[in-house]
């Protein structure tokens, strides 16, 4: 028996009032496409996630292997498209609404996108920045500038150094603007993402890890000693030091994902709570 497909309507707004739009570059590339849906590894027992789901291209692969597709987009007429497009299957969700306003899934979700240029960073934090989350792995399609600056080897933001405590994320590929409709004016990537199997950090203190990498950050240039000062004590950083293993002339952008993982874990083991890196006020 067909399940009944349901498709949410949120409040209706105007076209250009949606982030959405900037910068919304349509595949048309068959090949990249099924490529796409490969890297992600899908099987039926999967939930998938189609962020930015356009005219549905991808959503139509994605529904031959995924257990359950889930299409999120926000022009309303690109909505009926989709709706025309795989009204002959049953195991698809159709949301129109704002992307990073989307409530996740509950249970283990994959994603699977194109996702638009303008709101690339704030869907990235929408998925990594709570680890606790059913988020699994996925495979993004988005700027190649952004894709660069999230798996570059020096660190300069300080929820890229956290989300990498929980996932690993790697540069695919980089996808020519001739694979778009229409083509954006510069190239873009492929990104993979997945969930790391023994993360860096535990996953109750991924706030805490925030706060030290914010901390840490402020000045990506600086060196070690300068960076840890106010929350190390002088024997402690000579103890940190000891423990990350040459890093006496390194800056801190320079951190690798296991020095970070060795630096919290030391601050949590050695200096007393108090002294520990306070959030922002808001």
């Amino acid at each position: 028996m067909t399940k009944k497909k349901h498709t949410y309507h949120s409040k209706k707004t105007r076209r250009e009032d949606a982030p959405n739009f900037l910068g919304q570059h349509f595949l048309h590339t068959k090949k990249l496409i099924h490529e796409l849906a490969n890297q992600a590894r899908l099987s039926r027992a999967d939930t998938v996630l189609d962020l930015g789901a356009g005219k549905g291209a991808l959503t139509e692969v994605l529904l031959q292997k995924a257990g359950k597709v889930v299409a999120v987009e926000y022009d309303r007429r690109l909505i009926e498209t989709l709706k025309l497009k795989t009204a002959h299957n049953g195991n698809v969700t159709i949301i129109q609404q704002d992307i990073v306003k989307l409530q996740l899934p509950k249970e283990n979700f994959v994603v699977v996108s194109n996702i638009p240029y303008s709101i690339t960073t704030p869907i990235m934090k929408m998925l990594l920045n709570h680890p606790a989350s059913g988020f699994q792995r996925g495979v993004l399609v988005m700027e190649k500038g952004a894709a660069k600056r999230f798996t570059a080897k020096a660190v300069k933001d300080a929820y890229v150094a956290a989300w990498r405590m929980w996932f690993d994320i790697c540069y695919v590929k980089t996808v020519p603007r001739e694979c778009f409709a229409p083509p954006p004016k510069v190239d873009s990537a492929m990104l993979s993402i997945t969930r790391k199997a023994k993360p860096l950090v535990p996953l109750k203190h991924h706030v805490l890890f925030h706060r030290l990498a914010e901390h840490i950050l402020k000045a990506p240039k600086a060196a070690i000693d300068d960076a840890v000062r106010g929350i190390f004590t002088p024997p402690q950083i000579t103890h940190l030091k000891r423990n990350l293993k040459g890093t006496a002339y390194l800056r801190v952008e320079s951190l690798s994902e296991e020095q970070w993982g060795v630096m919290f874990e030391t601050m949590v083991k050695y200096v007393p709570p108090f002294r520990w890196p306070k959030g922002r006020k808001k």
